[in-house]
Parts: C-alpha cells; structure tokens; sequence
C-alpha cells in the first residue's frame, strides 16, 4: 500500500476549517498526506458595509492568505486552486473544470477523495457544482485513455465521501446562527441535514476540535457568517466542533455494508 492519501476539494476559502478541520487535523496528525483543491479564492465573500468592500481582487488576497494559514493549522501538505471566480463556479465550462480536477488527482494520487453532497450541505451553487465535477473528475482519472493537461498516467481513487451536516450536528448549532437561507432562482434554499441513520461514517477527532477552531479563526473574513458561534471561547467552540466528522460513503471499492465506519480509510489497510 502507497502512503495514504486523502484529497478534499471544496469551492470556498473556509469550507474545509467550517466542514471538516478536526478530521483533516486528525488525519495529518496521523502522517496522512492531506490535500486540498479550492475552486475560488472566496472573491464575492464580503459581510462587512459596501463601501469597505476591497472588491474581488483584493478580497481574493486576503481569502488565500487566510487559507493558506488555516492548512497550516491543519497540518496539510497541499492546496491548490482551480481559480474560478467565488460565485461563478457553477458557470465553469465542465469539460474544463473536470480536466483540471483530473490533474489534482493524478498527481497527489490520493486513495479517498471527499467533496460536497449533492445538495451542496445547504444549496449553495459552488458547492454543488464542484461536487458534480469532482465525481465526474474521478471516473475521468481512472480512464486510461482520458488526456489531462499533463498527460498523467490514470489513477483509482478507491472511495469518495460527501461531508455532510447531521442532524444532531445542526439541531444544536441553529439556536447560534443568523438565518442561512437565501434565494437561488426564485427559490429559497437553506440547510437541510441528513438523518442520523444516513451517516455512513462517524470520525471521532475530538482531540483535534482545537486545531480546527484556530483555522476556523484564521478566516477573519468570514467569522460573520458564524453568528454567536463565532464569539464561543476555544474550548467550548471545539466541543461543538467534535460533532462533526460525519460523512456518507457514495462508493467504495474496498468495502461495504451498513455497519458504521471509524475511518475514512476502512478496508485499504
């Protein structure tokens, strides 16, 4: 077995400290080679007054510093952007935004890629859109007679998990959090957390809460969006952070079945 690997592509700046710090902390703690592709440098994620809005290439900035220094928090020896434009990402052409995506995978080879679900966690756009093309990206990887860019040799990813937000997870964090719904289309989407018995693995990375919330304060930018949750003191943030590290498996190749994984990694060792 090469050296474990786990690639997790994102849209946003903030989407792998607020999803899942603790279980890339935990993992690069363990000597898990943690990488990230990023589709935006997070450009349109502004909150503060329109007339302090840097604007999209100065916000851009200061998002892929903040990012830069939440990996580092998190241990991780990779990140890379696909550089879309934040709130653009579903307009990539796919054919494009595949091929890059591609390209990731085969040079970090990673045995378990994680993305958004299909629902985005709460309907937003990017995140939709990049989980769409990661899937797509994986089967493309695989093809031997498929040409990325650089002309890199195929490779298997041999799982692919969403990040999702349980129930338990959602049902404690609301009473903290302004109102996250927002009108895409005419339509108001929001968040919509999976039931507990549709989680199909449960991290246990506690012991790593700590690491993630000092990434999460790396993206001063972005603490706004957090609510009350943003004023808790380390601890207490890192108690509620410890409820995340859920995810649904959407393939395996090396292992099965309803009994409830521990590890994004089950079966490949």
């Amino acid at each position: 077995m090469d050296a474990l690997k786990l690639l997790a592509v994102f849209a946003h700046p903030d989407d792998e400290s607020m999803g899942m710090g603790g279980t890339l902390a935990k993992y690069s703690a363990k000597g898990v080679d943690t990488h990230l592709v990023c589709a935006s440098r997070g450009e349109r994620g502004w909150f503060g007054s329109e007339e302090q809005n840097p604007g999209l290439s100065r916000l851009g900035q200061i998002r892929t510093v903040e990012l830069e220094n939440a990996v580092k928090e998190l241990g991780m020896k990779g990140l890379y952007f696909l550089d879309y434009i934040d709130g653009d990402v579903d307009q990539a052409h796919h054919a494009e935004a595949i091929s890059r995506i591609v390209t990731h995978i085969r040079r970090i080879k990673p045995q378990v890629v994680v993305t958004f679900p299909p629902d985005g966690n709460y309907g937003h756009p990017d995140h939709i859109a990049i989980g769409q093309f990661t899937s797509a990206a994986m089967v493309c990887a695989a093809d031997a007679n498929y040409q990325d860019v650089e002309n890199l040799s195929a490779w298997r990813v041999s799982k692919l998990y969403y990040m999702v937000d349980a129930e338990n997870f959602i049902n404690l964090i609301t009473p903290f959090m302004d109102d996250m719904t927002f009108l895409v289309d005419d339509h108001l989407r929001g968040e919509f957390p999976w039931k507990e018995w549709m989680v199909t693995t449960r991290i246990d990375m506690a012991e790593h809460c700590n690491a993630a919330w000092r990434a999460i304060q790396c993206h001063q930018s972005q603490l706004p969006t957090l609510g009350a949750l943003a004023e808790m003191p380390e601890g207490a943030a890192a108690s509620v952070l410890a409820m995340q590290g859920t995810f649904y498996r959407a393939f395996s190749l090396v292992n099965g079945g309803r009994t409830v994984e521990t590890d994004l990694f089950e079966g490949l060792s």
